[in-house]
């Protein structure tokens, strides 16, 4: 996008000049956000009154801005508040499931508990590139049957899932359009500052393009959600529907994905919770190269150095990730790590949070060695460990360059692990090979196949693992069927689909 357009400051006699001339010498020293420098006017005291008005910025990033419709046939999501969807990744038990709802908006059914209604909700996103990826949240659309991106000029589109990543709730969807689209860009978030001013644009409630401003509250926050927390707290007004929406500097580049609110009374009350765009952007390309996210793991469970563990174990408190157990036949049980270490460094560099580690570990590719320092007996041990791949995140696709391209359905399988089991809501007696991630315009969601289901017989094989999905997929090609006749389930229901086989 092009740079926002500056907003003139006012004069204010003799103290505008002395203001302008420390304004020039900081400067010269270092290098002061475009916002800060450009955009606010001299006050009081020193300090600065912020913008005189986001008009200018609106206008250009809010026809980016999208709105998101979504159907599913389900249960009716029922909280302690009737009807609110609740933070799905909160552990049972938690005392944060009351105070943080996600809020992607209410059911079409509010109360329902009936099996197969069908619900409606509403939610946010935001167009990054003009052939149309548009980014949300996961929570917005992970029991979609249907999606539709609604663009500010009022056209209405089908949308189909890139990639999502649970464990960060980012969803990565593709519109169908030939039109060139109007984007926002990701910024770096790390520039960001508590007390720098940001805009958020939403559909709250279903009120399309709702422009509300705020500025950061706090840097890190975390709201016990998932293994990889590092909000933004804003008090920019954020409501039921807003999610997936994006948060603008003054600069109108994104730093930030709206996802949750603090809450004690299902509305706003000024806290809310942002993904931030520096970690959301490499999530966003991974998703729109590959579809899901490949992640290291360790196999370990830690816990924060508190000031008796510190002063017991002879470490610096608050410093590394105290190890409270190992996974049999994990990488840290390989690399010799024992319950009681401390670990306090990767790869060089040092853990100051206990959290470090785990996204250290996540961003590490799986088969690369690594060095973790570690505290044990009081002495410092170097131990060599090969980093695996996270359970449950292994995908297999179904095309490979030795086949044909015939052979090439254009999905993502995965083997039917308890993990997947359970975040799809396949029961035991299912079995087969779990549809991860289907590609855009491919021959299978042509044919309706969503991800999520299983597929269960190619033809009239039975098959138990993505490869026998891949070797009979294969076979058909090589006997130039125009075709292949897969039985699939989806929540529940079993339909054989015909999908025919791309041409070579």
């Amino acid at each position: 996008m092009e740079s926002m357009h500056t907003l003139r400051t006012e004069s204010r006699g003799v103290a505008r000049t002395i203001v302008v001339a420390f304004v020039s010498s900081l400067l010269m020293a270092s290098s002061v956000s475009a916002a800060t420098r450009e955009k606010s006017k001299p006050g009081r005291d020193g300090f600065r009154d912020g913008p005189a008005s986001f008009s200018e910025l609106v206008e250009r990033v809010k026809p980016a801005v999208v709105n998101i419709s979504t159907t599913s046939k389900a249960p009716a999501v029922v909280g302690m508040r009737g009807g609110h969807h609740q933070m799905p990744e909160l552990p049972e038990g938690s005392p944060f499931r009351e105070l943080f709802p996600h809020f992607g908006g209410r059911p079409g059914q509010p109360g329902g508990g009936e099996a197969e209604q069908e619900l409606r909700s509403v939610g946010s996103g935001f167009i990054i590139s003009a052939d149309g990826l548009v980014v949300t949240n996961n929570h917005v659309i992970v029991h979609a049957d249907t999606i539709e991106v609604i663009l500010q000029n009022g056209t209405r589109h089908p949308a189909r899932v890139r990639g999502r990543d649970p464990k960060t709730d980012l969803a990565l969807l593709d519109v169908e359009t030939e039109e060139s689209l109007p984007f926002v860009e990701l910024a770096k978030s790390d520039d960001a500052k508590v007390g720098d001013w940001v805009v958020a644009v939403g559909n709250p409630f279903g009120l399309g393009g709702t422009v509300t401003a705020g500025i950061i509250s706090a840097r890190g926050r975390d709201i016990q959600s998932g293994p990889f927390d590092d909000f933004l707290q804003i008090d920019a007004p954020i409501n039921r529907g807003n999610s997936g929406g994006p948060l603008f500097d003054t600069e109108g580049r994104v730093i930030g994905i709206n996802t949750a609110i603090f809450s004690p009374s299902g509305g706003s009350v000024g806290i809310g919770f942002a993904i931030p765009s520096s970690m959301a952007s490499e999530i966003i390309t991974e998703l729109a190269l590959n579809g899901s996210i490949a992640r290291g793991w360790l196999g370990v469970q830690i816990q924060p150095v508190t000031e008796e563990v510190a002063e017991s174990l002879g470490v610096a408190e608050g410093k590394g990730a105290l190890v409270a157990s190992i996974v049999p036949e994990s990488p840290a049980a390989k690399a010799g790590i024992m319950p009681g270490d401390v670990i306090i460094g990767m790869n060089g560099e040092s853990l100051d949070d206990f959290k470090d580690l785990p996204k250290l570990v996540a961003k590490t590719k799986a088969g690369s060695d690594s060095s973790l320092e570690i505290r044990r007996k009081g002495k410092t041990r170097k131990l060599r460990v090969e980093i695996g791949a996270m359970p449950g995140e292994g995908i297999e696709v179904a095309q490979n360059q030795d086949a044909p391209d015939s052979a090439k359905l254009g999905i993502q399988l995965a083997e039917l692990t308890p993990e997947t089991r359970q975040r799809y809501g396949i029961p035991e007696e299912s079995n087969g090979a779990l549809v991860a991630n289907v590609m855009n315009d491919s021959p299978a969601s042509r044919a309706g196949i969503r991800p999520g289901s299983v597929i269960s017989m190619v033809g009239q094989e039975r098959v138990q693992s993505p490869d026998d999905v891949v070797a009979e997929v294969q076979e058909a090609a090589k006997e130039e069927r125009g075709s292949v006749l897969l039985l699939v389930e989806h929540r529940g229901e079993k339909h054989f689909i015909a999908v025919k086989l791309a041409e070579a």
